[in-house]
């Protein structure tokens, strides 16, 4: 009885390590990746360290990962001090709104070419803009030639009261009246400046599309000036905003 159990043991027992063989031989044949890896750096004294890991004295140098047969495998830049890490974001974000600023340029560049491919459609928008600004300095006139025709009675009844003290109500007539007519000549400064601002816009506009229509590249001239560059005199001639019809 004893006798068959052993080879049957024996036999299973050889089964599984003949089984298990080519596993654990694959296992061991796996060396780690830092086994196979050479790094190696030049140091403060100019002396070439090489190791197999990471050199902690180089951390501020710049280290190189070879393969074993001396072939590159990596480059490991330098640690940056916090001073050197600000000062690189600074770099990386000045190159980043310049980026920003030439991809805008082309954009509205392309917009210019897309809205006005000749000068005819430009100038209508020109005139259509300057037309609003005309319309409100008709009105400012009209308005004007108003207040005088009202005030030319209330000067005529103040000659009744030569040396004397005009009424309280005469008197805050003609205040309004001086108020007003004072206002609406505030008024056209206002869209005089604002007329010469929507020309020098278009002029601007019209040079960058002379030069786009005789083959300038998108973008190639710059960022586009834009309207908050040209501003108007004062915040009453804003409030007409021919621009934004455009």
């Amino acid at each position: 009885m004893h006798v068959t159990v052993r080879p049957r043991l024996t036999l299973v027992l050889s089964l599984l390590l003949a089984g298990a063989a080519p596993s654990l031989r694959a296992q061991g044949s796996a060396a780690p990746a830092s086994a196979t890896s050479i790094y190696t750096c030049i140091d403060e004294q100019g002396r070439r360290i090489t190791a197999d890991r990471p050199i902690a004295s180089c951390t501020a140098k710049e280290q190189r990962v070879l393969n074993k047969d001396g072939s590159l495998r990596a480059i490991y830049p330098p640690v940056l001090t916090v001073d050197e890490r600000a000062a690189k974001e600074a770099q990386e974000r000045k190159q980043a709104e310049a980026r920003a600023a030439h991809n805008d340029a082309v954009r509205r560049d392309r917009n210019l070419l897309a809205r006005y491919p000749t000068e005819a459609p430009h100038q209508k928008a020109r005139e259509a803009a300057l037309d609003t600004v005309r319309a409100a300095m008709k009105t400012t006139e009209r308005r004007l030639e108003e207040l005088q025709a009202e005030r030319k009675p209330l000067a005529a009844e103040t000659e009744f009261y030569a040396g004397k003290a005009l009424p309280g109500k005469l008197r805050a007539q003609l205040d309004a009246n001086d108020a007003a007519a004072g206002a609406q000549r505030e008024a056209a400064v206002y869209q005089q400046a604002e007329l010469e601002r929507v020309n020098r816009l278009y002029d601007v506009e019209l040079a960058r599309l002379k030069a786009l229509w005789a083959g300038a590249a998108p973008g190639s001239l710059g960022p586009l000036v834009s309207q908050g560059q040209i501003t108007p005199v004062a915040a009453g001639a804003s409030n007409l905003k021919p621009s934004a019809q455009r």
